[in-house]
């Protein structure tokens, strides 16, 4: 699982920072690619990745905010053009649909392949397969705006060799039969059932999204014990007034809600063209005072996000 970052800026692109959208890879785990908000130019950011956009297979729309979704035209008609791309769903507010076809119809274009939309209307699951589910809550912005948390599933635990070892199990498929917690017979006649040498399972990993919003209950929901948390820091510490003003939040906002989480790690992003260079650092050193593992984000930049160590570990 990695994150990436195609977008980091707020409102309007800049030299430095292009308009939102963020990368999910699940391609280890599901082979796709999932994104969240695809503002203008998303397409030229994902020729300077390694993204094929066939493999994007679900977007996420925070809100119907220009700066959210002027890329969401292009992308899918440049997907269209790789023929092989498969069904395609669209989450979003009430009117996504609306502004995907009308922008589709009048620019004459057409998609070989079907686009599913799902209206984000309440709180609660989204999605669901035998690997992650999303969830989504109702923020605090000027309109209907959404956060997003992808949670991953246990995984099996690791099979115990230790304890194994007395069989003589040999190298090959029945060892992968047992770690899959399957029953199987050995030469001897032994049966061995998988999940007695399987240990604790791992808990899955936690990825929170958080776009255009005040501070409000419902971001702390989305985020309790994240492996990370992107979250929108439009604004530095000291312009708290204006942030609230313009229904959005500060570095200052985002560090609170990690550190009273239990969240791992998290991204500074969504931020204003009036932080360049030093300044932007300066969002970042001022969210470390509050939670240590922040980082400020920049257009492609990639991480990793790992498994969770167990205490035991």
């Amino acid at each position: 699982m990695e994150i990436q970052f195609l977008g980091t800026g707020a409102g309007q692109p800049s030299k430095g920072r292009n308009v939102s959208c963020t990368a999910l890879k699940l391609l280890d785990e599901l082979n796709e690619i999932w994104l969240f908000d695809v503002g203008e130019a998303t397409q030229h950011q994902i020729l300077r990745t390694n993204i094929r956009p066939r493999k994007i297979t679900r977007i996420f729309i925070s809100h119907n905010h220009g700066d959210h979704i002027f890329g969401l035209p292009g992308l899918l008609s440049s997907r269209s053009f790789q023929g092989d791309g498969g069904p395609l769903t669209i989450y979003g507010p009430p009117g996504i649909e609306q502004f995907v076809q009308t922008s589709l119809k009048v620019s004459r274009t057409k998609v070989s392949y079907p686009i599913k939309y799902v209206n984000l209307t309440d709180d609660g699951l989204i999605f669901e397969n035998s690997s992650f589910a999303v969830f989504t809550a109702k923020l605090d912005h000027r309109v209907p705006s959404y956060g997003f948390r992808v949670v991953e599933k246990p995984k099996p635990g690791e099979l115990l060799m230790d304890k194994l070892a007395e069989y003589h199990v040999p190298n090959g498929p029945l060892l992968g039969q047992l770690k899959a917690g399957k029953t199987v017979v050995l030469d001897d006649g032994t049966t061995l059932n998988g999940k007695d040498f399987l240990g604790e399972p791992r808990p899955g990993r936690i990825v929170t999204i958080i776009y255009d919003t005040r501070p409000t209950k419902s971001i702390g929901q989305l985020a309790q014990d994240a492996d990370v948390l992107v979250h929108e820091s439009t604004f530095d510490g000291e312009d708290s007034k204006m942030a609230h003003r313009y229904f959005h939040s500060t570095c200052i906002d985002a560090a609170k809600v990690a550190a009273s989480h239990n969240v791992v790690q998290l991204y500074l992003n969504h931020i204003s063209a009036r932080y360049t260079g030093k300044a932007g650092q300066q969002l970042e050193k001022q969210a470390r005072k509050v939670f240590k593992n922040t980082r400020l984000a920049n257009d492609l930049d990639s991480y990793e996000i790992k498994i969770r160590k167990q205490d035991n570990e």
